[in-house]
């Protein structure tokens, strides 16, 4: 089996070269890692004014000499931390999740606002949680989810970041999916309820949102239009 980290380097390195503004890229995987730009900085020997350029496109894209030496160093203080990106990168290398079980599982090439995603898919908040942004997210079959998944399994619907959004489809009273992910450690930045309006939420969940520092929104739109709305997004 190849080493995690080479792994992850692998697909962070790919996915800054490919993206269209590889600065936004850059920026995604720095915060993804929780690494303010002045430890970047430190880390790379340079100002933190040239970590703040290329992630602005104020410099020319970075060369893959750039690239790979940001990489590095994320990875590297990652593992000066205890290395949990690369140990979470290992858990979801493979989802391997049926069809009829997660509908979309996405990473985003930057992250964007919260709000724009609930925008696209019509949801409205109820109780607003700590995270402005997302890198992705995941659209789930609350009933088959809850009756199949085992608490590892439904970490892995988080797939390469828990800075995401959550949506659980067919819920009826909102009860279920926040219950289950009370048994996943770490928490979601946000959960979107599917199918029912919020005068119809299980009493209870607003509250177990705010414990956990979770959004929470409800949206009434179809499964179709949803997953149609976000076929191109972000």
């Amino acid at each position: 089996m190849r080493d995690a980290r080479a792994e992850l380097a692998e697909r962070i390195a790919g996915e800054v070269t490919l993206s269209d503004d590889p600065g936004a890229t850059l920026r995604k995987w720095r915060e993804e890692f929780g690494v303010a730009q002045t430890t970047l900085a430190d880390e790379l020997d340079v100002s933190a004014s040239v970590v703040s350029d290329y992630e602005s496109g104020r410099r020319e894209n970075p060369g893959i000499r750039v690239v790979s030496r940001v990489v590095r160093s994320l990875l590297d203080i990652d593992e000066r931390r205890g290395g949990d990106r690369v140990r979470q990168h290992a858990r979801v290398l493979s989802a391997g999740f049926d069809k009829d079980v997660v509908y979309d599982l996405r990473e985003y090439p930057a992250t964007i606002p919260l709000s724009r995603f609930y925008d696209a898919i019509d949801a409205e908040t109820v109780v607003s949680g700590g995270a402005e942004t997302i890198a992705g997210h995941t659209v789930i079959n609350s009933v088959e989810a809850i009756k199949r998944l085992s608490s590892e399994e439904f970490y892995r619907l988080y797939g390469q970041s828990t800075n995401r959004a959550l949506v659980f489809t067919n819920v009826t009273r909102g009860e279920s999916p926040l219950v289950a992910l009370r048994v996943v450690t770490p928490t979601p930045s946000a959960v979107i309820l599917q199918g029912l309006e919020g005068d119809d939420l299980w009493e209870h969940a607003p509250a177990l949102a705010r414990a956990d520092g979770v959004s929470l929104a409800t949206t009434s739109a179809s499964i179709e239009s949803i997953l149609e709305a976000l076929r191109e997004f972000p």
